[in-house]
C-alpha cells in the first residue's frame, strides 16, 4: 500500500464531526434544560418546598452543556485552524493546538519514546 494510499485510508476512518449541527443541537438543549430550572424553580416556589440540592443538581446539567456549547463555538470561531479530530477517549472534538481534551483531560498527544524516534543508539 502506498503512502498516499495510507493516509486516505486514515482519513476515512476518522468520524467526521459537523460543528455547526452540533451546536444547534447544544443550544436546542440549553434552551430546554434552562426551561425545565426556570419551570422546576417556579412550581417549588408555588408548592413552598423549595429543595436547594435539585436545583444545584440540574443547575449542574445546564452548566455541563453550556460549556460543551462554549467549546463548540470557540473551535468554530477558529475554523480557520480546522478540527483536528476527536478525543480517543471521550470523542470530544479538538482543536489542532489542543494538547488536552477540554471535556474528559485526557491528554490529546501521544507521548513517544525517543529511542522509537531516533533509533537505538549505544547498544
Amino acid at each position: 500500500m502506498s503512502a498516499t494510499a495510507k493516509a486516505t485510508a486514515v482519513a476515512v476512518e476518522e468520524p467526521v464531526v459537523d460543528l455547526r449541527r452540533r451546536r444547534d443541537e447544544l443550544e436546542v438543549k440549553v434552551a430546554e434544560l434552562q426551561w425545565d430550572l426556570g419551570g422546576l424553580v417556579y412550581e417549588m416556589a408555588v408548592r413552598n418546598n423549595i429543595r436547594v440540592d435539585v436545583i444545584v443538581k440540574r443547575a449542574a446539567a445546564l452548566q455541563d452543556i453550556e460549556a460543551q456549547l462554549a467549546e463548540v463555538d470557540r473551535i468554530l470561531r477558529h475554523e480557520s485552524a480546522r478540527t483536528a479530530g476527536t478525543c480517543n477517549s471521550c470523542g470530544a472534538p479538538h482543536s489542532a493546538n489542543a494538547g488536552f481534551c477540554w471535556q474528559c483531560g485526557e491528554p490529546i498527544l501521544r507521548q513517544v519514546d525517543t529511542a522509537a524516534i531516533f533509533g537505538e543508539q549505544g547498544s
